[in-house]
Order: C-alpha cells, then structure tokens, then sequence
C-alpha cells in the first residue's frame, strides 16, 4: 500500500513539475540559453502583451521587465542585496505609483544575449516589486524596434 502511496505521489509532483515548466516557458519565453550572442536579439511577448527575458547584470542572472516607458533602470531591494549593489545618493522619484525614494547606483554591465551596454545608470527601488525593469538608460543605447509581438533589440557600435 505504501509503495502505490509513493508511486501516486510521485507521479503527481513530476505531472506538476512539467506543468510549472510549461507553463514559465509560455509567459517568459526569452531565456538566456535561447537568445544567442548576436548583437542583436529578439525578445517575444508574453501571454500578458509585456517582453520579459533573462538578462546578465554584473555576470549574474537576473530576470528583467523591459519597460520601454521607463527613463531608466529600476531594481528591487532584493535584487540589488544579491549584486551587492551600493547606492551613491538618494533622490526622490515619481511613479506610476506616486512618490518615492530611490538610490542611484551604476551597474558594471547589463546584457541580453549579445546585446550589451556597460556602465549602466540604475535606481534601486525599495518598493519595486519583482526583479529589475529594464528601461532606457539600458534600450537607449540600442536601436528597438516593436512588431507583430515581437521586440527587436540590436546593439549600435559608437
């Protein structure tokens, strides 16, 4: 009886592990492993019409919002603990969310496949909910294009 138990159980965790996956790969399709290194990159949208992707900050893995009605870079506290990020000074910021306090930082370098931009200005923000959102002080850099569902990001040589 316990055997069955064990078999059922373990059947039902591996059914929802594969569900789970399935289900990420719907609503943040972009991937560091599938978006190569070319200087440019194709995001494409997710189930809720916004671009998401898997983004190096500082080498280190983090999962971005590209939110090109951004001015800039916008981190959550928890994110910017994991890339042991220090401020350089506090400024006070209007949201979408109304007033706030942020604290400007400058990121070694930010990259989605191989688009890259370094010396990045950011704002860590203690309210932000999730990880990062990837505005334009990282997309101005770059040349973006939107079409049919899918964001277009190519790196402009200086």
């Amino acid at each position: 009886m316990m055997k069955n138990s064990f078999i059922s159980i373990s059947i039902w965790i591996v059914l929802g592990a594969i569900i789970y996956l399935l289900a990420d790969n719907i609503q943040n399709p972009n991937k560091l492993n599938t978006l190569g290194n070319l200087q440019t990159v194709t995001l494409k949208r997710g189930l809720d019409g916004h671009y998401r992707a898997e983004a190096l900050i500082n080498g280190h893995k983090i999962n971005v919002l590209i939110d090109t009605g951004a001015t800039g870079v916008a981190i959550s506290q928890n994110t910017a603990n994991k890339l042991k990020l220090k401020s350089i000074n506090a400024v006070r910021t209007n949201t979408a969310n109304g007033e706030s306090i942020g604290y400007m930082v400058r990121l070694s370098s930010v990259q989605i496949g191989g688009v890259r931009a370094d010396n990045v200005s950011a704002m860590i923000a203690p309210t932000l909910e999730g990880d990062v959102l990837l505005g334009m002080s990282f997309l101005g850099r770059m040349d973006v294009r939107l079409y049919k569902g899918e964001m277009t990001i190519r790196q402009i040589e200086d």
